[in-house]
C-alpha cells in the first residue's frame, strides 16, 4: 500500500533507495494495523517506531552529507524538517499507545505516510535538481 513512487524520485540514487525504505517501515505500519491476526499490536507498532527512528537518523545524515556535498543552499531548512521527524518520533507517548492501539497507530501511520510525501515533494525533489 505505501510504496515509493516515480513521481517521489529525487534522481539521487542513495536518497531514492533510502526514501524506498521509509516507505517500506511505513507499510509494516499499515499490515500491522490491518492484521486481525495479532490482538495486542503493542510491541509491533514500538518495534517500527524505534526502526523509522534509527533508519531516519541513517537516512538525514546521508542526505545531509550529500546535501553539503553539493554546497546546496536549503540544507539549514532540511535539517529543521529532519529534527522535527525525529522530534514526533521521539514523542510518542508509549502508554497512549498500548491503551489505544488501533488509534495510535492510525496516527503514526498518517503522520509518517504524510510527512514522507511532503517532505519529499515540497523539500528533497529540489535536491536533484
Amino acid at each position: 500500500m505505501y510504496e515509493m513512487k516515480p513521481e517521489y524520485m529525487t534522481g539521487i540514487a542513495l536518497i531514492d533507495e533510502e526514501h524506498k525504505k521509509l516507505f517500506e517501515l511505513a507499510d509494516q505500519l499499515y499490515e500491522i494495523l490491518n492484521n486481525e491476526f495479532i490482538p495486542d499490536k503493542y510491541d509491533y507498532i514500538v518495534e517500527v517506531i524505534d526502526g523509522l527512528k534509527e533508519y531516519a537518523k541513517k537516512h538525514f545524515k546521508d542526505e545531509e552529507d550529500y546535501m553539503v556535498s553539493i554546497n546546496y543552499k536549503r540544507l539549514f531548512s532540511q535539517k529543521i524538517e529532519h529534527q522535527e521527524f525525529l522530534g514526533k518520533m521521539e514523542g510518542f507517548d508509549l502508554e497512549a499507545i498500548d491503551e489505544d492501539q488501533k488509534q495510535s497507530c492510525l496516527e503514526l501511520l498518517n503522520y509518517v505516510s504524510d510527512w514522507l510525501v511532503n517532505h519529499i515533494l515540497g523539500s528533497d525533489i529540489l535536491i536533484g535538481k
